[in-house]
């Protein structure tokens, strides 16, 4: 059984949903690939940080966090002042990064993936900022010291995005996309055409977990914007910034817009969109009026979906229905699986249990 060690940075929804999926698969991923992932540290902004090279107690981790209590009562090893420090302390064979996105710079993420980097750590992130900012550094220091850095969760949750053009579609190229990238805009545009208002839409999605307490990054289109700048700068080799996506959010829409649409059988959607025109790319993120011969017309609540037109295929869309935390957490555990288990090796298995 081969012992692959963890630091988990970040420990908010996604984080716990990380441990919580460890902990759930530890059994499959054992008997399937012979490994024994374990967390020997996490790193939170406001609930200390914890280090045991014996590995953590996740289950305990996990109560912890819940009852708002401090993460360092876990430590065995001398507690780390600071996320800097843990990332210079602990022993670990990959990184696990989730702290909240930075729209303008990607930080303090690109600086601990760096980190983990340059101290021999496979990198894997579910946050849009450093693929965006720091793409191309993050990807060569990876190569140089032998490592990857992965972030298949920064879009769409766990749907293979970024590893289906990587590992599945050689030689072709990405001509556009379209899709719908934010599951809270589009449960808010749902919930209004039911009725709701504009507030009490944002209020549902923020009492589920869905949106943040300052909606803004989700209703002013920021996220789909960054997320936009992501696929363009990995998928078609055009490295952007958030400067360059036409962004128009879904403030603008009113309650009756959105009734009326729905009334004539249209309905409202903030459609992301990107296109090759010569060596350019144009980007763009804005409401669209949609009808029901639409694809996206037919993507509701918190469900995603995206469109892709490549040289070769003509469309290929990909569809994600009601993501959330664990999906995420499943995006991170794939890229953790797919750096430290060789490809042959998961061949084998795969093709050892069809015969089975």
């Amino acid at each position: 059984m081969r012992r692959v060690r963890l630091l988990l940075i970040g420990f908010g929804n996604v984080g716990q949903a990380v441990a919580e999926l460890l902990l759930a698969k530890d059994g499959d991923i054992r008997s399937m690939h012979g490994l024994a992932l374990q967390v020997v540290g996490i790193g939170t902004a406001s609930h200390g940080a914890a280090l045991d090279s014996d590995g953590l107690n996740l289950g305990r981790a996990l109560e912890l966090i819940q009852t708002g209590s401090d993460l360092r009562r876990l430590s065995r090893d001398p507690v780390p002042s600071d996320v800097q420090e843990l990332l210079q302390a602990v022993e670990a064979e990959a990184l696990l990064e989730s702290i909240p996105v930075n729209y303008e710079s990607g930080q303090p993420a690109v600086t601990y993936l760096t980190g983990a980097l340059e101290r021999g750590m496979h990198a894997i992130t579910a946050n849009k900022g450093p693929v965006v900012h720091a793409f191309a550094p993050l990807t060569a220091l990876a190569a140089s010291r032998g490592r990857q850095f992965r972030f298949e969760a920064a879009v769409m949750d766990g749907a293979p995005l970024f590893s289906l053009w990587r590992e599945c579609l050689p030689g072709a190229r990405l001509q556009a996309f379209r899709g719908i990238l934010n599951s809270t805009t589009n449960l808010i545009l749902s919930l209004m055409e039911q009725g709701q208002s504009f507030a009490a839409a944002v209020a549902e999605a923020q009492r589920l977990g869905i949106a943040e307490s300052n909606p803004a990054g989700d209703t002013e289109g920021w996220d789909s914007a960054i997320k936009v700048a992501a696929l363009v700068t990995v998928l078609m080799g055009v490295p952007i910034g958030l400067g360059q996506v036409e962004r128009r959010g879904i403030e603008g829409l009113t309650d009756r817009e959105i009734q009326q649409a729905s009334q004539s059988g249209h309905r409202w959607k903030l459609v992301c969109g990107a296109k090759r025109i010569g060596d350019q790319v144009e980007a763009r993120v804005e409401p669209e009026l949609l009808d029901s011969s639409d694809p996206l017309f037919h993507v509701m609540g918190t469900s995603a979906a995206v469109t892709f037109t490549s040289d070769v295929l003509g469309e290929l869309t990909i569809r994600e229905n009601a993501p959330g935390p664990r999906t995420t957490a499943y995006g991170m555990l794939a890229d953790l699986l797919n750096c430290v288990l060789p490809a042959a090796r998961a061949f084998d298995w795969f093709a050892s249990n069809r015969r089975g």
